[in-house]
Formats: C-alpha cells, structure tokens, sequence
C-alpha cells in the first residue's frame, strides 16, 4: 500500500466579517474554507496535510483551524503561530498540545522584510522553543531574512525540532518571481549543519522563472535535499498564497512528474518524513 501523501504546509479562512474580523488581508480568494482545501486535495490525490492558522488574518487565534478539524479530523494536523511577548506562553502551549489535531507550533522571526527581527536571547522566543522541547512539538519557523538567527536558535535549544518554513526564501505573492529567486541557498544550507533543523520545501514553485514543471527549481531544491538529507526534507504547496503564480495542482504535480526524484525519494518528501517528524498521518 503506497505512503499517505502530505502537504506540509496549507491555510484555511472563512471571509472578513465581523464575527471573525481579518487583522490584514492575504493575497488570495476571499475566503477558502477546510471543505474547500479537502476537494482541493481530493481532486489530486492529496491525503492529508498540515493546517497552518495564517498569521496574516487570524494571527495568534487558531479558532478558525479548530473549527476546521472538527468537520475534517482525518484529513489534518494543526499548527499555529505564538506570541513572543506573552506572558502566558507556558499555558497557552500546553492548552494547545492538548487539544485533538495539534501537531506542532509556529515562531515568527520575520514577516515582512521591514520587521525588527528578534535577538538570539529573546526571553519569549526561547521560552516558545523550550516549552515545545518539552512537550515533543515540532516548531515550524518563519525565518526568511534570519537564517542566521534560527541557527543560533538551534544550538540554544537542542532538544526542541525546528522546521524552517518555505526553503527559508522569500517567496513572492504574484508574479514575476524574484531577479535571484534562490539568493539566499547558501545561508539555507549552511542551517543544515544543525541537526535538529528540518526543512519545508514548500511553495517551491513560486520562485520558478520557467513554466510547470518548473524545470530550474531542481538544482538548488537538489542542494537542499543533498545537505539536509530526505529525513529532514518535507514538500508543501504552502496554498492559499501560492494561488497567483499557481494551481494547486501544478504544485502537487511538479514533484510528482520531476525525474530528478525516485519513486522511494518521492515518497520520503512528500509524506514519509513529514509522518515521522511530527508523529502524525491522516487518518490516524
């Protein structure tokens, strides 16, 4: 029986209304709800994937990602983002790890290229890492912009699992892709010398200047593999925000239809590794 295929990284909201204001708006539908994201995986033989409550709208209020378990367990893990500057970081992650579903959490280093990035001894950072240490949950990170700070993050706490988001690249919301799209790879590789750092080769797509299969992403995509090994390496399509310069489809697909991957790697990245990092499957 061939391995559950999982997309490490997907979003799921209802549109702007009162009930549940947006804090800001993403680029993407109006609304893409947890029933719209299963037919979206359904129609191209997706398994299951991981929930990620967007910070863009929702921020630290995940109650949306709840919601959408509830009507889909066997079809999602959840992941939201943490508030460096709780007081209250210690509860709020321990309430969260007992919740069905809950399968890692988020750091935020850096949102938008303007952001104040965080030191190495940031008090509430740490506290985020080493509690997840302790309770066995993953933490995923957005740290484009400071790879150098997630690596610095990693040796403070090495019992914690942290889980780069999106190759640690800037990814664009609409076209063109970037002039240097992959400036950035050789910072990427050098977090690999870390080994409780994984990485999400999600929303690879995106920084393609060649239409799909999206041909030149596999060299550098290849050197990512290569320094992190596939037991640290999970694909994603990191949809909704990809919608611009893709379908869902077409990031399902390029790295089904790549030959720069065998059958056993194929399966690795997209599931096998995720399954085990996070302890988690669809279904299960």
């Amino acid at each position: 029986m061939p391995a559950p295929v999982i997309d490490c990284q997907v979003h799921a909201y209802e549109k702007d209304s009162p009930q549940r204001p947006w804090v800001d708006r993403l680029h993407g539908p109006a609304e893409v709800t947890g029933d719209d994201m299963v037919a979206a995986m359904d129609a191209v033989g997706v398994d299951g994937a991981l929930l990620v409550s967007p910070y863009t709208m929702y921020r630290y209020d995940a109650s949306y990602a709840l919601e959408v378990y509830d009507r889909h367990p066997d079809r999602f893990g959840l992941i939201k983002p943490f508030d460096r500057e709780s007081e209250s970081i210690d509860e709020e992650l321990e309430d969260w790890a007992s919740k069905p579903g809950v399968v890692g959490a988020r750091a935020i280093l850096s949102f938008s290229p303007k952001d104040e990035i965080p030191s190495a001894s940031d008090p509430g950072l740490n506290r985020i890492l080493a509690k997840c240490g302790d309770l066995g949950l993953p933490v995923n990170v957005l740290c484009w912009g400071s790879l150098a700070l997630l690596g610095e993050l990693a040796v403070r706490n090495p019992d914690t699992q942290l889980v780069i988001d999106h190759i640690g690249m800037l990814q664009p919301f609409e076209p063109p892709p970037p002039q240097r799209p992959f400036r950035d790879l050789k910072e990427v590789l050098a977090q690999a010398a870390h080994a409780n750092v994984a990485i999400k080769l999600s929303g690879a797509g995106t920084l393609s200047k060649e239409p799909f299969p999206y041909p030149d992403i596999w060299p550098p995509l290849l050197e990512v593999i290569e320094a992190y090994g596939l037991e640290r390496c999970m694909w994603g399509t990191d949809w909704t925000r990809a919608i611009h310069l893709l379908t869902y489809e077409q990031g399902v697909e390029a790295f089904r239809q790549t030959g720069a991957l065998s059958d056993a790697d194929r399966e690795a990245l997209m599931g096998g590794t995720l399954s085990r990092i996070y302890d988690w499957q669809p279904g299960g």
